[in-house]
């Protein structure tokens, strides 16, 4: 081992970075080979520190820690860019170009709707990344800008450079993010945007590392300290520099060709992989720009043309209203189903009645659905030219529709202050597809408040009819194709359960989980026990005259009845199947936490081994957690799990428990 070959291995490994997330072409390794290298540099590193490269590609795994963030005075300031909303106010701004005696070719940029960085480098190595601020001062991200692998380190060059971009979350990435956050019971993140945002803030940057941010560059500030004539220019500049430039920007010779863009990739919106909010129009002459000048907020010589919301128009056919646990009775439109953004919609919040008047919201109207912001849809307004007559106007309910008291008037909203309302509702569902019960995996408590807050789940049998609403589900935070299969087939999977656990998620009054699996092993079938009387029941061993009275007061209940049928229809086993496998390992039930680099498994094949031995994996140190597998350069999740006495495995020690269990 020398430094020879450790500085071969930089080299090679950097050129590669740049390949797979600059050009999008692993030309030089493939990721076996990649993976190789950087644990050959890492065990390097490891024997020699003192022959760390600044721009080492190990350097993008993070673990620096921060206070706060320090404050960054930009050089040249970073503006914002004025929107616009309509074609008229484009044309607007055409004529203000042309006005100004300049016959403009433009420069078509997609609209990356993210967080703005500036990247500042001396003698070609990255020195300072700073957010946008307040425009003259912004804050200094530099360690989590330097896990972005799209960010060259070393430039390769001895150049003194500026140039600035977009920080984005790309949508599988967020889908992926939301679906370990969801296991892991942590807050789902909202949107791409705020996810962005939200990560390259973080103080710890192994965090920011986790995100796995990407990165576009379309600005240079200082364009004439490089000779450079027209914005196209400098785009190409900084892209043979290294630097990721979108490759869906386009020049246009005039206006007409820039509307053309403008519908072109509003069409191709959905189907890109990060998200957009419009087109920046700039003009391509830079002496142009010196012409034009800027406002105290704007440069004149752009604009960013903000796409509008989605809408689209249907027939209210109901409203109908729904009561949360905290007792809040919600308005929600029942809708003739229209697609609206490629997904079904049949239901749309109406919020309350102040909403509902001001907007002169009837049933029977003609309404504009809208989807504004990516969210989902609402109803936005009338089309008052469509009412025939027939339509009243609305009058809030007085009593709680579910159990019929008479609700109370707080600000806007309207509550059932009836403690035992629909909170049991929403307990009994709660209940029935809890880890004791049917084991519904991904319907916990919040889940199954807005399935019935949206009208999907009311009763027992409507979780297995939920494959109704596939496309709505497709609106919702943290709901992409993969997390909805999931559901599905966790849904398809409970039908399957013995019948003690279905006993005990009907919620029969004193039966628990032990009493239900003395009733399946005396039974054996639901019709079995249905058809038993009280006093054959207070015979057996635990179970007495109370329950037994439960037990038949249950099943002669008829809808209780009906509602077994139905889930019977559904393909529910009814039958019990004799003891459950009780195959525990030193995992099942345990929480772990993977950090550093593992030499014998990627991140996810140690996850998927831990988790099919019955063990959980986290993503973050707490007190609930058991172990903490650290491989090399393990960061601040190591020394967290230090401070709070927490069991700490190396790779060769989590082998070995594997292996034995």
């Amino acid at each position: 081992m020398n430094q020879k070959r450790y500085n071969e291995l930089v080299d090679l490994l950097i050129k590669a970075n740049y390949e797979y997330h600059t050009l999008d072409n692993a030309i030089t390794l493939t990721d076996e080979e990649y993976d190789n290298y950087l644990r050959e540099l890492y065990d390097i590193e490891d024997e020699h520190p003192e022959w760390k490269r600044s721009d080492s590609p190990t350097t993008q795994v993070g673990g620096v820690i921060l206070d706060k963030f320090e404050k960054v005075r930009h050089k040249i300031p970073m503006m914002s860019i004025q929107d616009v909303f309509n074609e008229d106010e484009i044309y607007a701004f055409d004529k203000r170009i042309r006005d100004a005696g300049i016959n403009p070719t433009y420069v078509c940029e997609l609209k990356i709707d993210g967080l703005s960085v500036s990247l500042r480098y001396e003698h070609g190595k990255l020195v300072t990344a700073a957010t946008r601020g307040n425009g003259v001062e912004g804050e200094n991200i530099t360690n989590n800008v330097k896990t972005i692998k799209e960010v060259p380190l070393d430039l390769g060059k001895d150049i003194d450079i500026e140039v600035r971009g977009e920080i984005y979350m790309s949508k599988e990435t967020l889908k992926k993010l939301n679906e370990e956050r969801k296991k892991t019971g942590e807050p789902l993140l909202k949107n791409c945007r705020n996810a962005a945002a939200g990560s390259i803030k973080q103080l710890d940057s192994s965090v920011a590392a986790k995100r796995h941010l990407e990165v576009w560059i379309y600005h240079l500030p200082d364009p004439e300290d490089y000779g450079i004539k027209t914005h196209h220019e400098a785009l190409e500049f900084m892209k043979n520099l290294g630097f990721r430039t979108n490759p869906n920007n386009r020049i246009c010779n005039n206006i007409d060709e820039v509307m053309n863009f403008i519908h072109e990739k509003g069409n191709l919106r959905e189907s890109l992989p990060y998200d957009i909010d419009g087109v920046v129009i700039k003009l391509d002459d830079l002496h142009g720009h010196e012409i034009m000048g800027n406002t105290i907020r704007y440069p004149k010589w752009c604009v960013a043309y903000k796409f509008p919301a989605k809408e689209v128009q249907t027939k209210l056919k109901d409203i109908i209203f729904t009561v949360g646990r905290t007792g809040a009775v919600t308005p929600n439109a029942v809708l003739e189903p229209v697609m609206v953004m490629g997904s079904l919609i049949s239901r749309a919040t109406l919020h309350n009645e102040d909403y509902i008047k001001d907007k002169d919201i009837r049933v029977g109207d003609t309404v504009r659905i809208i989807k504004a912001g990516d969210v989902i849809p609402r109803v936005d307004s009338v089309i008052l030219s469509a009412r025939d007559g027939s339509q009243k106007p609305f009058e809030m309910i007085k009593t709680c529709p579910i159990c019929g008291s008479t609700l109370v008037k707080k600000d806007a909203f309207y509550y059932c202050i009836n403690d035992k309302c629909s909170k049991q509702d929403i307990e009994k569902l709660i209940h029935f597809a809890s880890r004791e019960a049917m084991y519904i995996e991904g319907m916990g408590e919040s889940i199954i408040e807005d399935f019935y807050n949206l009208g999907y789940l009311k009763t027992f049998v409507d979780f297995y009819k939920l494959d109704k609403y596939i496309d709505e589900l497709k609106l919702l935070e943290g709901y992409g194709q993969k997390s909805i299969n999931n559901l599905m087939d966790s849904i398809e999977k409970s039908k399957h359960m013995s019948l003690e656990r279905l006993l005990f998620a009907l919620g029969i009054r004193n039966v628990g989980a032990k009493t239900a699996k003395i009733l399946a092993k005396r039974y054996k079938t639901i019709d079995n026990l249905i058809k038993a009387n009280k006093e054959e029941l207070a015979s057996i061993n635990d179970i007495g005259d109370i329950i037994a009275s439960s037990i038949v007061n249950y099943f002669n209940d008829q809808d209780n009845i009906e509602m077994i049928n139905e889930l019977k229809s559904n393909g529910l086993n009814m039958t019990y199947l004799g003891e459950e496998s009780e195959n525990e390992t030193y995992f099942t039930g345990k929480t772990f936490v993977l950090t550093g680099v593992l030499n014998d498994f990627t991140r996810d094949e140690a996850k998927n081994r831990i988790e099919a031995l019955g063990g959980n994996v986290s993503g973050s140190v707490s007190k609930k957690t058991n172990v903490v597998i650290a491989g090399s350069d393990p960061g601040s999740k190591y020394s967290k799990a230090l401070s709070l006495g927490i069991e700490i495995w190396d790779e060769d020690h989590f082998k070995e428990m594997l292996e034995n269990s």
